[in-house]
């Protein structure tokens, strides 16, 4: 192993000049085997320089980054330090071994019976520049076993990146593993309830939904597909692996069913009181076990026990997949280490399902799970337990998922709507379901009360309108969602972050509601009731510098302020940088365990980019540049597909938002292209190419602009003066105030005078993009 110092007790490896990993062991024994957290040390080579006996040190490293400091002896607080060489602090740029750090948050094992703010384990961000991780107690993992440590040894990792969040990401899954690639269908709506669903009334749901055009993707069983009312003497029903033939009298056929609509299946499994007497699986379990069968004896859980584990997947798990279970949802809650020769159940549960997953699915595995702790970033995705049903659950979780990042835990899927308690509040459901859409997975869910269903009818028009339009964008923005899932995998960043990770300002770390989603766009959900007599809900928003524009109605705003923001039910505040690109698939119905034959992309004016989608299906990548030239108004699409798996024609539909009509025209292309065809009254143009697999196509954009804004926001005014709960004089005051004031500063000096100060931050929105 390069970049090493060492003494006999004592071993640094200096693995970037910004990581360093600290070990101390009394009898000089260093572990260089993988751990649960740590997969991988061999970094390439570092500049670094030592000085030994100096300055009463036994050892100092010092890199572009750090300075350490070393006396000898056991590590402490007083034997080791480390100065970090960055100026975020006046006072703060020392670390002595072992003291926390002022953390920007990581995330928690589960938001179980979380009803608002909860404390956060730390994570290796921090806005000091430097943070630490302790290894010391993470178990070996050898040739797919978890071997205890010796007792003693000291094993640390610090970080000193600044405030460069993504290389400090990057270089983590470096050290641990990387995100594994989901499978597409884990990133569309998926439909889950604690209920006791039968083969009959989960197909007339199924039938409803597709009636009323609402995509899903995954169909989730919870505890009630297996027997629950067990003989007293077998203990509680939780645990089961046996179909409850009562509600499905066939379940292969009630799968195959499933299958063929294209939905995926998982099962919830609660696994800790193992396999018992009256399992219909029991009697192989036993005698491979060599269990008590005539006084029934139970087969205990133990994932540490090779022979259980070997019987647990094989008979038992195995042939429930076999008839159509896609994944399983590990359903853990019994707690963690029991001691420190005993691994944590569920992180047994999370590694050996998920390898047995990916062995089985082409390397694209999934468990839905409980978070074990660094390095559970390998095995997603993660269930983040039963919240209550509240606005302060529903705001605690954008600033919780996005902070996930900060430990490489990206792929949270929380209970969208809540699961329990709280009341009908049909403005609550309606925005935590547009929070699910803008979310890493999607996944709505309730308790097990016949009053506390997620059925868009359920609720009042409004809200179930909405509702429906909203699980439509979900799937519309699969292409979009499965891209950023590529480059979580391939290059560790993530489809939700916090905004510190891009603008390195004070407000990106004081905003933290918000958050960047994809490359492209930034979302501030809606998180408190809306103000009545207005009829809006208001989101405080900050925009960094440069130019946004509304996702959904391409309205112009500019950066570099903060701004209260107010939106109706049938929006949230979603931005478009200037010139992002979006991918979508119109085709919402469609199987999105296929590519889509139509793409349709949402182009956005303003500044040039460039943006990759990538698209994967049966072990292939595919590609497409989007190459968009603001200067010279100049569009360039390029499809490599080395393994052909893009539709042989695929269809394109560009779609402008925030301009001017324009002339499109085709100024280069191969592959066979077709002619322009322009979309009517919706700034678009389609063409596809006959080999859509290996295709570039530029088009030249005549005219193209960005639109004046003012008509359409004197008519926004008007429309938001107009739904206003207010009187009738105060409105047609503000009106004609408006219509008379010579320039914005003028009307904006009259706002200051209204004594309801949100009405005036709302009329100030509009008048700040005029």
């Amino acid at each position: 192993m390069t970049n090493q110092v060492r003494g006999q007790q004592y071993r640094f490896t200096i693995l970037t000049e910004r990581l360093l990993r600290m070990e101390y062991s009394a009898d000089g024994q260093f572990e260089d085997r993988t751990t649960q957290m740590v997969q991988n040390r061999e970094f390439t080579e570092v500049p670094y320089q030592v000085l030994t006996a100096h300055n009463h040190f036994e050892v100092e490293i010092i890199t572009n980054y750090y300075h350490l400091y070393y006396k000898g002896g056991p590590f402490a607080a007083d034997t080791l330090y480390i100065d970090v060489n960055y100026r975020y602090s006046d006072y703060h740029n020392r670390w002595h071994f072992g003291e926390s750090v002022e953390n920007l948050g990581g995330t928690v094992r589960t938001l179980d019976k979380a009803d608002g703010v909860i404390p956060l384990a730390p994570g290796i961000m921090a806005y000091n520049g430097f943070a630490a991780i302790d290894d010391s107690a993470s178990f070996i993992l050898e040739q797919d076993y978890f071997k205890p440590r010796d007792v003693g040894t000291t094993d640390w990792y610090y970080f000193a990146y600044g405030h460069d969040f993504q290389k400090a990401l990057q270089d983590y899954y470096r050290l641990t593993g990387p995100t594994p690639l989901l499978p597409r269908y884990a990133l569309g709506n998926w439909w889950s309830r604690y209920w006791a669903y039968s083969e009959r009334s989960l197909t007339e749901l199924l039938n409803h939904f597709d009636r009323d055009g609402l995509p899903f993707s995954v169909v989730t069983l919870d505890m009630d597909w297996h027997l629950t009312d067990i003989p007293k003497r077998f203990g509680s029903g939780w645990t089961g692996y046996t179909w409850n033939q009562a509600l499905f009298s066939d379940p292969a056929h009630f799968l195959a069913a499933l299958h063929a609509r294209g939905l995926k299946v998982t099962l919830n499994v609660h696994p800790a009181a193992g396999i018992r007497a009256y399992e219909a699986v029991y009697p192989v379990v036993a005698q491979k076990l060599g269990l008590d069968q005539s006084n029934e004896e139970p087969a205990l859980f133990d994932l540490n026990q090779a022979a259980f584990r070997a019987t647990y997947f094989q008979d038992v798990h195995q042939p429930l997949e076999e008839m159509g279970v896609d994944f399983w949802w590990l359903d853990w809650q019994q707690g963690g280490n029991l001691g420190v020769r005993d691994v944590d159940p569920l992180w047994l549960l999370n590694h050996y399902h998920y390898r047995d997953s990916a062995d089985k699915h082409h390397g694209e595995g999934l468990i839905l799970s409980r978070y074990a702790g660094p390095g559970s970033h390998r095995y997603p995705i993660g269930f983040s337990g039963d919240t209550y049903i509240s606005w302060a659950a529903l705001a605690f979780q954008p600033y919780f998922t996005a902070t996930a990042a900060n430990i490489g835990y990206t792929w949270w899927s929380h209970d969208i709507g809540g699961h329990m308690g709280g009341i009908r509040d049909d403005e609550l459901a309606l925005r935590w379901l547009q929070l699910g859409v803008f979310s890493p997975i999607m996944r709505l869910h309730s308790a097990n009360n016949p009053f506390n269903g997620k059925e868009p009818w359920r609720y009042k028009n409004f809200a179930a309108t909405n509702m429906v339009r909203f699980l439509r964008l979900r799937h519309e923005l699969l292409p979009y969602l499965d891209s950023a899932n590529y480059q979580t995998h391939a290059a560790g960043v993530p489809l939700v972050k916090p905004m510190y990770y891009t603008y390195d300002q004070p407000l990106a770390f004081k905003n933290q509601h918000q958050y960047l989603f994809g490359t492209e766009l930034l979302v501030a959900p809606v998180v408190t009731p809306k103000l009545r007599h207005l009829d809006q809900s208001q989101v405080r928003v900050w925009l960094p510098k440069g130019m946004w524009f509304d996702f959904f109605n391409g309205l112009k705003y500019g950066g570099d302020t903060t701004l209260s923001v107010f939106r109706d039910e049938t929006r949230i505040p979603v931005f478009a940088k200037a010139g992002a690109i979006v991918p979508l698939n119109p085709n919402y119905m469609a199987d999105v365990n296929q590519l889509p034959e139509v793409l349709k992309v949402l182009i956005f004016p303003g500044a040039s980019n460039e943006y990759v989608l990538y698209e994967h299906l049966d072990g292939q990548v595919a590609r497409t540049h989007f190459i968009f030239d603001w200067l010279n108004k100049e569009l360039t699409i390029r499809v490599v597909d080395p393994g052909q798996i893009i539709p042989e024609k695929r269809h394109f539909q560009c779609q402008f938002r925030g301009v001017n009509d324009f002339e499109p025209a085709i100024k280069s292309g191969s592959g066979n292209v077709t002619p322009i065809e322009l979309v009517e009254n919706d700034k678009a143009f389609i063409y596809s190419c006959a080999e859509s697999r290996q295709s570039q196509v530029t088009f030249s954009l005549h005219r193209l602009r960005i639109m004046p804004q003012r008509r359409l926001v004197v008519d926004r005014l008007f429309n938001k003066l107009n739904q206003a709960q207010i009187e009738y004089d105060l409105k047609n005051e503000i009106w004609t105030q408006f219509l008379k004031a010579p320039d914005k500063i003028r009307f904006i000096n009259f706002l200051n005078t209204l004594a309801d100060h949100d009405l005036a931050k709302m009329l100030y929105e509009l008048v700040y993009i005029l």
